[in-house]
């Protein structure tokens, strides 16, 4: 893979349905401040990107940050960021589906009863799982579909929608204390998560030292200039009435284009839906690895016959994100996702030093971080600093759910043992 490749999967695995939402919420809790979160985030992000970038360089065995961290620190660390992955799929995955389910109420109202919601979520997650349940092939083909829908809409919007905005709506009265800082960079990790799939590859580059620092940059440079740019068009088009709107995006496509809401509506709609197919053929399969390797119970890793998919960890991953999109909102479940992708990163990029500082590598130039522990540990503070300012539901919601799978664990190994 060369720059130009990287850099377009980069884009389009991070780019997701959350773009639509977003606006509002970090309108809520930013006020006008709130393009500077992305920069700020941003910044945040540098040195993870790079951690993942160098040990993406040394470890080529496919699993991603659960195989780099079990790799530099051993099975069971590896298995926590495994589930601390799963946890911030599966409430990211959830908040996807409330989100999704609030642009079709947008256009339905009659779709906020909440036995009409829980029937469409129901009916969006049934379809995903029979999509799946087709083969890998098939899950994968849809998901390249989807994706292609989202991106340009949103550029012709942010070109279109700035000849529309009030020069009045963006000026700074008031800036945010530190616990609006803080919600709002969770809400900038989820919304830049995914990146490090992109990178998983790293020890496939043609030349890592030069396609992955270039890719980043072009990949990275584009995404956060979107998000600003989307930020601050709903900002100034919509002004106040943009603090917690839940479809801030078609509210502005209805002001700058005859018949442009139904447009965002099923933009909207289409990439928030390939989200969760992207979610649902990709984290299903960390399930199966998971349970394959013996880390859960081993009917997570039975494959289909037919089609040969792991259909048990399909159908496991999608009633646990039905569930929680059923009982949660965008808001909330972007907050506890967010909280776990730190935690995550956090472990990349210790697994980033940990590998280099004791000359492991799969390849023969890997990528080499400067100052040794210095990249790694200041992305890790970055992160620390944002889990300081999680709320108590936050925590309680992320420990509930280590402490559930932690439970998977104990009788995955007992059936181990008994293998044995």
């Amino acid at each position: 893979m060369g720059s130009w490749g990287l850099a377009a999967s980069i884009v389009n695995i991070t780019i997701a349905g959350s773009i639509f939402i977003l606006p509002g919420t970090l309108g809520a809790s930013m006020g006008a401040a709130a393009p500077l979160a992305y920069l700020l985030g941003a910044a945040l992000f540098v040195p993870l990107v790079l951690s993942l970038a160098a040990v993406g360089s040394r470890v080529v065995t496919s699993g991603g940050p659960y195989i780099y961290v079990e790799t530099a620190f051993g099975r069971f660390p590896g298995f926590l960021i495994a589930a601390l992955l799963w946890i911030s799929s599966v409430s990211g995955s959830g908040g996807i589906a409330a989100a999704l389910a609030d642009q079709f109420a947008h256009a339905i109202p009659a779709l906020t009863a909440p036995l009409l919601r829980t029937l469409l979520l129901l009916t969006v997650y049934g379809s995903l799982v029979l999509v799946n349940a087709l083969g890998v092939r098939a899950g994968a083909r849809a998901n390249a579909l989807l994706a292609a829908a989202k991106v340009l809409p949103l550029l012709a919007i942010a070109a279109l929608g700035f000849r529309y905005a009030h020069a009045q709506n963006f000026p700074i009265t008031q800036w945010p204390n530190s616990r609006a800082l803080g919600t709002a960079m969770i809400l900038i990790v989820f919304a830049y998560s995914g990146m490090e799939t992109a990178l998983a590859p790293s020890g496939e580059m043609r030349d890592n030292a030069k396609v992955v620092p270039t890719a980043v940059l072009m990949g990275v440079g584009f995404i956060v200039a979107l998000y600003i740019a989307i930020q601050a068009v709903c900002q100034g088009v919509l002004g106040h009435d943009l603090v917690g709107h839940l479809a801030p995006v078609t509210a502005v496509a209805e002001r700058i284009l005859p018949g442009g809401g139904v447009v965002v509506v099923i933009t909207a709609a289409i990439a928030l839906f390939g989200c969760l197919q992207g979610d649902l053929l990709g984290t299903s399969r960390l399930l199966y690895a998971m349970a394959r390797d013996g880390l859960l119970p081993r009917p997570l890793a039975r494959v289909t016959p037919h089609s040969r998919v792991p259909m048990v960890a399909i159908v496991t991953h999608g009633c646990a994100a039905l569930a929680v999109a059923i009982g949660g909102s965008f808001n909330a479940l972007a907050l506890v996702s967010g909280g776990a992708f730190c935690f995550v990163y956090m472990g990349c990029a210790a697994a980033a030093w940990r590998l280099q500082s004791i000359g492991f590598s799969q390849t023969s130039a890997p990528l080499m971080l400067p100052g040794g522990a210095l990249i790694p540990g200041a992305g890790i503070i970055g992160f620390m600093s944002i889990l300081a300012t999680l709320q108590r539901g936050e925590w309680i919601a992320i420990g509930t759910a280590i402490a559930g799978i932690c439970v998977l664990y104990a009788i995955a190994g007992r059936q181990g043992s008994r293998t044995l």
